[in-house]
């Protein structure tokens, strides 16, 4: 795929039991606008409640990743989200009638088949990726656990695993290309250890486990008796552990399985951050508690880069607005055209772009003989660029105003000259009521703020 957003074509649905809840349940992938990220909806409570796939949303860590707001909690949403990080989806809305998606067989292979199956769509805008800026650690010495994230142009992650097991000893794997997940990671099953087995049942926990959705691991030796009250627990008639030490005959679909699955669950935890990811990401024996951990330092690196931007304007990179577009959106016109392309826009923050020439009118009367482009419409620039982001908000922009109404702590950094390209970055402050926006906007060139502004606007109807 290429660097737009992309949601699904249809819906699509698939249904079974919950690993954990044991309750069927019917999940549905639905397509959403721009923007929209990753949210489950419980259409089986009141109101159907909305849950937003977010790291500050996570509840329990319990053998799996919970999630809870607004009175609702889903359980167990790692494979799910691994499943659309893997087909690279940035909007979908997950619709589900029970506590936990069906847990299939284990893997994420039947969500990335359904999905497959009615498509993708491109929308208008592009992925709003966190690029890692530097090297982000979070290191838990008692379980011997550390992660890293280094910056990196795309998304890799590599996973080691070590359980001390006469089975499994060390594993390790490693997704070089996100584009790969599908192919190398998404079969690969969930599997926890015997001993580990009947402490999860007895805590009320993997209800809905079957030895066809989970891969249980024999590290010592079992008794006959051993045996007959394992199968009486997982309702079978009788269960047998093959020579390697895999309960009931079942054919591991990779020699490192486990460790591939261990980096199933670590894409899927880490959606929960609410944006691609570029970077490279290398786990030493990671689980859900290190993970959701890991997240949360991400996700504070990434709001405190929105607190203090800094753009990053890559012209090989196809625009979500061009100036065909722009001038569709707003009404400004030459010499009074001060953005030439959008390359961002979501629901709170924008980003265009203007190339400063000689040949711009005002250099003419504007110190001529030493051209600096007027601090008034760098202003101009950036109440355009916050124009494109409150008119995003309604569905007909062609029958709106945008009026300028107020400015507040202008400043003015330094000099822009001829030849300059300016990136405007606009951010809401504070949700656009009765039609009145505040933003704060900021002017750069090469990196640096040029100048900066909060600004005021309203949105009024033509015919008002």
């Amino acid at each position: 795929m290429n660097d737009k957003q992309h949601t699904i074509k249809a819906p699509v649905t698939v249904r079974g039991i919950g690993l954990h809840t044991g309750v069927e349940a019917t999940m549905t992938f639905c397509p959403a606008p721009v923007g929209h990220g990753y949210k489950f909806q419980r259409i089986d409570l009141p109101g159907q409640p909305i849950v937003d796939a977010d790291v500050d949303n996570v509840v329990d860590l319990s053998r799996g990743t919970t999630i809870e707001q607004n009175g609702a909690r889903v359980n167990t949403v790692e494979h799910t989200l691994a499943a659309l990080v893997g087909l690279q989806l940035d909007n979908v809305l997950i619709q589900l009638s029970g506590p936990e998606p069906p847990i299939m067989d284990g893997s994420s292979a039947e969500f990335i088949k359904a999905l497959s199956i009615v498509g993708f769509e491109e929308q208008n805008a592009l992925r709003n990726y966190y690029e890692i800026p530097e090297s982000i650690r979070y290191v838990d010495n008692a379980r011997g656990v550390e992660i890293a994230a280094l910056p990196l142009s795309d998304y890799r992650l590599t996973v080691m695993v070590d359980y001390n097991s006469p089975v499994l000893g060390s594993q390790h794997a490693t997704l070089t290309d996100i584009d790969l997940f599908s192919e190398e990671i998404a079969s690969s099953r969930t599997f926890c250890f015997l001993h580990e087995l009947e402490m999860l049942y007895k805590n009320n926990l993997i209800r809905g486990g079957d030895l066809s959705n989970a891969i249980v691991v024999v590290d010592r030796v079992v008794s006959d008796d051993e045996l007959t009250e394992l199968a009486k627990m997982l309702g079978k008639p009788r269960v047998s552990v093959k020579k390697e030490g895999i309960l009931n005959n079942v054919d591991l679909r990779h020699k490192n399985e486990p460790a591939r699955h261990k980096l199933l669950d670590l894409v899927g935890d880490l959606a929960l951050v609410g944006r691609p990811l570029k970077g490279q990401i290398l786990a030493a024996r990671p689980g859900h508690a290190a993970n959701v951990a890991f997240a949360k330092k991400i996700k504070k690196k990434m709001l405190e880069s929105r607190t203090n931007p800094v753009p990053v304007y890559d012209p090989n990179r196809e625009p979500v607005m061009d100036i065909n577009r722009i001038m569709q959106v707003l009404p400004h016109r030459y010499p009074f055209t001060m953005i030439d392309k959008v390359i961002h826009l979501d629901d709170q923050v924008v980003t265009a772009v203007k190339n400063v020439t000689i040949n711009e009118p005002f250099f003419q009367g504007h110190f001529p003989g030493n051209p600096v482009m007027p601090g008034v419409l760098q202003i101009e620039g950036l109440a355009q660029t916050g124009g494109i982001l409150v008119m995003n908000t309604v569905s007909d922009p062609e029958n709106y105003w945008q009026y300028f109404l107020g400015i507040e702590n202008a400043r003015f950094r330094k000099k822009v000259l001829p030849g300059d390209t300016i990136v405007y970055h606009c951010q809401l402050l504070a949700p656009i009521k009765r039609g009145i926006a505040k933003m704060r906007g900021q002017a750069f060139v090469n990196g640096k703020v040029v100048c900066e502004a909060e600004m005021s606007a309203a949105i009024v109807r033509k015919d008002a």
